[in-house]
């Protein structure tokens, strides 16, 4: 009966563990386009999460799909999503390549772990 037991809860930990990573992933901002809310080399946790307006979200380059974007949510419509940088001068953003489709945003940022002396959760 032990067994049985142990091997039940051994296994919902493992699926519990397995939709975390499927949940969670990390993304590091490179460049000044989110100054001053992050800067270059900040390290963050994204989540699977719907964004919102105002939301911190790493988004597919329209333009090189396989480079990945951290901007900031402005608008949200039925065609896709405007993304934009904090800093728009030293930002390539929606105003240069437009809206982004809804499959692109690779999830929203929500806690920044590095460096440590920065890290902390991200107000949605």
């Amino acid at each position: 009966m032990r067994i049985g037991k142990l091997l039940i809860c051994s296994g919902i930990a493992a699926t519990l563990a397995s939709l975390a990573v499927k949940a969670f992933g990390r993304v590091e901002v490179v460049g000044d386009s989110m100054t001053p809310a992050l800067e270059a080399g900040d390290r963050l946790l994204l989540i699977a999460l719907r964004p919102r307006v105002g939301d911190v979200v790493a988004v597919r380059d329209p333009r090189a799909y396989e480079r990945v974007l951290v901007k900031r949510v402005g608008d949200i419509g039925a065609d896709g999503v405007t993304v934009l940088g904090d800093n728009a001068s030293a930002s390539t953003d929606s105003r240069a390549f437009g809206r982004v489709p809804h499959r692109s945003i690779e999830g929203v940022a929500w806690y920044r772990y590095a460096p440590a002396h920065r890290a902390g959760r991200l107000q949605r």
